[in-house]
């Protein structure tokens, strides 16, 4: 049989490749920078584009977008085309990928630190840029399914599997998750509400880690691993079950980081068992990955490649078991909202992700340009500062977690909660200095590896065309009796309508039941629409990213009620588009910030914005003094009514023609309130808006005790 000759395109790869660490470096400086401003506020220099709240989303998407999304497509197309033994489908193709993923990130890169946000954790790009997105992948799915049908490879090597289950499931989530009504070029609310849109968001959110930093990484780990260890993988039947059982249950466990809030218990319920399950075929990937290497230890002790593998494999499988171990509620009841969380998340981004970025940039850069690699010394010092960075930056913040934990729900022998929230906070503030000590060591590791991997592009000379050649795929005999994966590996279309349809069932179970049943979302009389001065308070606090550091849900605990007041209810967040539940806190939470019990009056919210240390000494929040000179935007006050309206909040018809004139009588009365303080402001100011928000919250439900019982039956 004659052989075909043909070429892999290699330009594609380093672009990505060069994209990869270009962005990485930005994304860990951007990450290292929040995490000082934690312990020291300052350093946000007072500038509106560079608070936590801002800076925090752009490092989160940088890191999950940029880094390993370019390490995603640098890895995929270099393995693609050699598992399929043929060129991408389309060189153009590939370069619109490219070119619209970068046009992406630097959209990103503006809007964020601007404030253009939704709100919604790791889905915080605004609308025009999701659609964006969509696009991108669109073609980038085109193009790889392209090349798998012209493929000259019978078989479908298990990378590619976790390729095409990343493709579709990505797509599905980002979709449903970009469910939003736009009232400007810029601005939408999500049409969901509430407890709806928080399961939304976690069924995102979740499944963003598992099938963008999770299932590609994966692929790439079953390609590189055995090409850097000149070994077979060590289970093809293991593989099966780790690609389709991962793919099934991974897509449930969303609600665990919604546990003891106001969703349902049986959707509770299900993300808990789902998320149990979970350590089965996450650990089978990893014992798959490590016992690949059995044999090859000695190998292992020279080659900084599958040092890198061998940390990041292990990281993987402690983020898979502690994930599920979070989930459990008597855990989760001591971990959520606290610097646990983060420590855990970090674990699977510098562990995981940022090692086998880096294994592969080791490996794939030295072939592509025909050449050893420049200093396995350096790639050594590379490693073993990445890994102790990532132990320094862990181990602190896991001891915080729980320090924070304990401090929060200690009583004094008189029934009075021991600690004000400002002491469990500056009581770990040692554990953040340690935590931007490992941050730096694993950001001058990848430092040295820019500078490793460049030398090596200089030694050697690019193959941008790299010759191959295979026989063409001729029409195969099926045998009688086969192996049904053996079947689903000739036809990649099956496989991708198969994944798609095991991904959609969880997504359809969870979250149909609470969109269609009443009784799940139960109504409050008493809570009613936001004044449009609200509104607009709202979005200040959604753009400023105050979300970050403060939640909005008291759970049921002693503690929780002692320190916020009433533990939260489904029907409070009917008219929350998007919800802002909150992941951790950093400071208190604010779901009964303006309750009678503790209400504070605006002069104080006023004060605390422009200072906060003057209201709360040792306080670590930013100084918010824009607010006080930046005018509201009362143009958009019609347009967001209007909105509202059509996603179903009660405003009275034609209320968005005269919604300015209640915002500004009840602008003025603040600016009164505060002038019998002796502080002088325009009423149109967005420090009025945001303080009329802060004294709504909790206040609709503190005198409707009949209705809150009824609610809880």
């Amino acid at each position: 049989m004659q052989l075909e000759k043909f070429y892999y395109d290699n330009k594609i790869v380093k672009a990505f490749g060069i994209a990869t660490i270009v962005f990485g470096v930005v994304g860990m400086i951007v990450g290292l920078w929040v995490a000082v401003q934690i312990y020291f506020p300052a350093s946000s220099l007072n500038l509106p584009w560079t608070t936590f709240g801002r800076l925090r989303p752009l490092h989160t998407n940088a890191i999950i977008f940029a880094f390993v999304g370019n390490a995603s497509f640098a890895g995929i197309y270099y393995s693609l085309q050699r598992l399929c033994k043929a060129r991408m489908w389309s060189d153009k193709l590939s370069w619109i990928n490219f070119w619209g993923w970068q046009l992406i990130i630097v959209a990103a890169a503006i809007s964020l630190p601007l404030g253009l946000t939704n709100g919604a954790e790791y889905a915080e790009l605004i609308w025009p840029i999701d659609v964006a997105i969509t696009i991108v992948w669109v073609i980038f799915g085109i193009n790889m399914f392209a090349t798998i049908l012209k493929r000259r490879e019978r078989h479908l090597y298990v990378a590619i599997w976790f390729y095409i289950g990343t493709w579709v499931t990505v797509a599905l989530l980002h979709i449903v998750r970009s469910f939003e009504l736009p009232y400007s070029f810029t601005g939408s609310y999500s049409i969901f509400a509430g407890v709806q849109d928080a399961l939304v968001q976690w069924w995102y959110g979740h499944n963003a880690v598992a099938f963008f930093l999770t299932t590609p990484v994966l692929g790439l780990m079953y390609y590189f691993l055995p090409k850097a260890a000149n070994r077979p993988v060590y289970s093809y039947r293991l593989s099966i079950i780790h690609f389709w059982s991962l793919i099934f249950i991974y897509i449930w466990a969303g609600p665990h980081h919604l546990l003891y809030s106001a969703l349902p218990d049986w959707a509770q319920s299900l993300g808990v068992v789902f998320s149990i399950m979970l350590i089965a075929p996450s650990w089978g990937g990893m014992l798959n990955g490590l016992l690949t290497l059995r044999g090859a230890w000695d190998k292992v002790r020279e080659d900084p490649v599958l040092k890198f593998f061998v940390v990041a494999i292990t990281c993987y499988g402690m983020a898979t078991f502690e994930g599920p171990l979070m989930s459990l509620k008597s855990v989760n009841a001591i971990s959520h909202f606290s610097d646990w969380t983060i420590a855990h998340v970090h674990i699977g981004g510098l562990g995981w992700n940022g090692f086998i970025a880096f294994a592969i940039l080791y490996y794939m850069i030295p072939k592509m340009w025909g050449t050893q690699l420049y200093s396995k010394k350096l790639a050594t010092n590379h490693f073993w500062l990445g890994t102790i960075g990532i132990i320094i930056y862990a181990v602190p913040l896991y001891w915080a977690g729980f320090e924070q934990s304990i401090m929060w729900k200690q009583f004094t022998p008189e029934g009075q909660l021991k600690f004000d929230f400002m002491q469990t906070l500056t009581n770990i503030k040692p554990m953040y200095w340690a935590r931007s000590i490992g941050g730096t060591l694993y950001l001058t590791g990848a430092l040295i590896m820019t500078y490793n991997l460049w030398k090596t592009m200089k030694q050697g000379s690019f193959i941008a065309n790299e010759a191959a050649e295979a026989a063409p795929l001729l029409k195969e005999v099926t045998p009688k009796k086969e192996y049904w994966h053996r079947v689903i590996e000739r036809k990649p279309v099956t496989m991708l309508v198969l994944a798609l349809i095991l991904v959609a069932i969880g997504g359809i179970v969870q979250m149909l039941p609470t969109f269609l049943i009443k009784s799940n979302i139960p109504t409050i009389s008493s809570v009613k629409p936001y004044t449009p001065l609200e509104l607009q308070g709202r979005d200040i606090y959604v753009r400023e990213g105050c979300y970050t550091c403060h939640s909005q849900m008291v759970r049921p605990f002693r503690d929780e009620v002692a320190r916020y007041g009433e533990y939260s209810k489904a029907g409070e967040f009917v008219y929350d588009h998007p919800f802002q539940w909150g992941s951790k806190r950093t400071g208190p939470d604010l779901a009964r910030e303006g309750a009678d019990k503790n209400k504070r009056p605006d002069s104080w919210h006023y004060t605390h914005l422009f200072d906060p240390t003057s209201t709360s000494p040792g306080s670590i929040m930013p100084r918010y003094v824009w607010l006080l000179d930046n005018k509201l935007d009362t143009n958009s006050t019609p347009a967001k009514i209007r909105a509202m309206q059509t996603l179903g909040v009660p405003y009275p018809s034609g209320y968005d023609k005269i919604a300015n004139q209640d915002l500004m009588k009840q602008a003025q009365q603040i600016a009164d309130n505060l002038k019998k303080e002796k502080i002088e402001t325009i009423p149109n100011a967005e420090i009025i808006a945001l303080i009329a928000y802060l004294q709504r919250l909790g206040k609709d439900i503190q005198y409707e005790p009949k209705a809150i019982a009824e609610n809880n039956k």
